[in-house]
């Protein structure tokens, strides 16, 4: 996810230095150490450093007897040490203000010391070394071990974690009640802004607001939030595509701007106090709802579009449908997957007919068809919406073509120049239909010859191209030959028969 930081400071603020990386923290809920403490069985108390409050957490226990153990701590821990490391005139020197130190820097959260076998009270060194760093320390009694405080530590963990997906199954199941409302959009803001304890917000493509829940922010967070979906709202003039989503930080205040699915330029937008990743899970599935809702809402064009398949559906003939999908050109699109579990193709149009082998698509002949990752593409000629058939057998053999070469795109080549411009179209079709009506009636031999010739006669490459056995190849090419009493070693034969297959369409 991108992740823009924002200071509050004016122009004219000192620049701060950048503080010590994050801890590297594993995707569990944080312990809160007073929670640790309040235990009871373990018998724990803090004897040094800050007061521990609700905010002072521990994202794991770890025990290490190391003299310097900066290099095992990825921050975050609770370190637990029976104090092995130290001599005896440790405590006269600066051996626990060096050792404390280190651990600070570290990223350590807290300091456990175990009395006893090694030491029978807490070094006094120690403690006034935690109160200078601001190290929470606190005392492990005799009778209490470290294993117990570790799995004391992974149980609270787990009943964290078991809150935290109580507290998202709840917020969808009341995410998806309220898309099923009359008034579903507005609905599942509201339930949003509820669950996450924020301020939800959704805008159209033209940056208008559709809706809001929640307390409403103040005008710097709404400023930084307007910012935010303009980043992951779709632009003409950008360079790069837009991002999906984005996020920013004001005054303590977190924000999130996500991109709704579908391509139309609705966006969504979260202020939350807290992040957390059971609200970004919450924000996910509101996404993934708001998406469906607005996606409801057609553009004129998809609209006519639908009007036309229904039109079909019910009987219209093709000649009499085509003006629905408007007066400009268009291109098919062939696509096909050269390798197993390819990532999905992404044509920039809804007009698609997809199969577990084949996608054909339909785009405006303005919009440029780039390659896809894991994908052949074949791509036709512009054609008006008469001449889309032609254009749809263009496609086809762009694409065998590129699958036998091995090209992730290919266009068809419309181009006619040479001896082929000369001769009129209609004797042309006239031509190529006598020539090759002895073959005509199986359609699976011209297509044939045509692909073997395109291909100079290869026969592993022509019978990669249509999916079939080089054997088949080599009788459907004999076939041709008899039918057509030709030779077909012979150039001009060939050159002649490529003609015909050209003007043949």
């Amino acid at each position: 996810m991108p992740d823009a930081t924002r200071s509050t400071a004016g122009p004219s603020a000192p620049s701060v230095p950048a503080g010590p990386p994050a801890p590297a923290v594993p995707p569990t809920p944080p312990v809160p150490l007073v929670a640790l403490l309040a235990r009871e069985d373990l018998g724990l108390r803090q004897i040094a450093g800050p007061a521990v409050g609700p905010d002072t957490v521990i994202h794991w226990a770890h025990t290490s007897e190391m003299a310097d153990p900066y290099p095992y701590l990825l921050g975050g821990e609770l370190l637990l040490t029976a104090g092995v490391h130290a001599t005896e005139a440790a405590g006269t020197g600066p051996y626990y203000d060096d050792y404390v130190a280190r651990v600070v820097e570290a990223g350590g959260a807290a300091l456990g010391f175990g009395v006893a076998p090694v030491h029978d009270t807490v070094p006094r060194a120690l403690v006034e070394a935690c109160e200078r760093h601001g190290l929470p320390l606190f005392e492990v009694p005799p009778r209490t071990t470290f294993s117990e405080v570790a799995r004391a530590v992974w149980q609270l963990m787990a009943q964290a974690r078991m809150a935290e997906l109580r507290r998202v199954s709840e917020a969808q199941q009341g995410l998806a009640t309220a898309a099923a409302r009359p008034d579903p959009v507005p609905a599942v803001l509201r339930q949003l802004a509820q669950r996450t304890g924020g301020w939800a917000q959704l805008t159209a493509p033209d940056g208008t607001e559709v809706g809001r829940a929640g307390p409403a922010p103040g005008p710097e967070v709404t400023a930084a939030m307007a910012q935010l979906m303009r980043i992951v709202r779709p632009g003409e003039t950008r360079l790069f595509p837009s991002p999906t989503s984005a996020a920013d930080t004001v005054g303590g205040t977190h924000l999130a701007a996500y991109a709704l699915g579908g391509g139309q330029g609705y966006a969504l937008g979260t202020a939350v106090g807290h992040r957390d990743p059971g609200g970004h899970t919450i924000a996910g599935v509101a996404v993934v709802l708001l998406s469906l809702l607005t996606g409801e809402h057609q553009t004129t064009a998809e609209s006519a579009r639908s009007a036309a398949l229904v039109r079909l559906l019910l009987g219209e003939g093709p000649a009499d449908v085509a003006p629905l999908l408007g007066e400009g050109t268009w291109r098919v699109v062939h696509a096909a997957p050269d390798r197993a579990g390819p990532p999905p193709v992404a044509l920039g149009t809804p007009l698609l007919d997809a199969t577990d082998s084949l996608i054909r698509a339909l785009l405006p002949a303005d919009q440029e068809v780039v390659v896809q990752e894991g994908w052949c593409l074949g791509v036709s000629a512009a054609a008006p919406t008469d001449a889309l058939p032609a254009a749809d057998a263009q496609a086809a053999r762009a694409l065998a073509r590129a699958k036998a070469t091995r090209t992730p795109l290919l266009h068809h080549r419309a181009d006619a120049r040479g001896l082929a411009a000369l001769v009129d179209p209609g004797e042309a079709a006239a031509h190529s239909r006598a020539l090759l009506a002895p073959i005509s009636h199986t359609p699976a031999l011209p297509q044939t010859l045509r692909t073997w010739l395109s291909l100079h006669g290869s026969w592993d490459r022509t019978a990669t191209a249509l999916a079939v056995h080089r054997n088949t190849v080599r009788q459907r090419i004999a076939k041709c030959a008899t039918l057509l009493d030709v030779d077909l070693d012979d150039p001009d034969v060939r050159m002649e028969l490529w003609f015909a297959l050209r003007h043949a369409e």
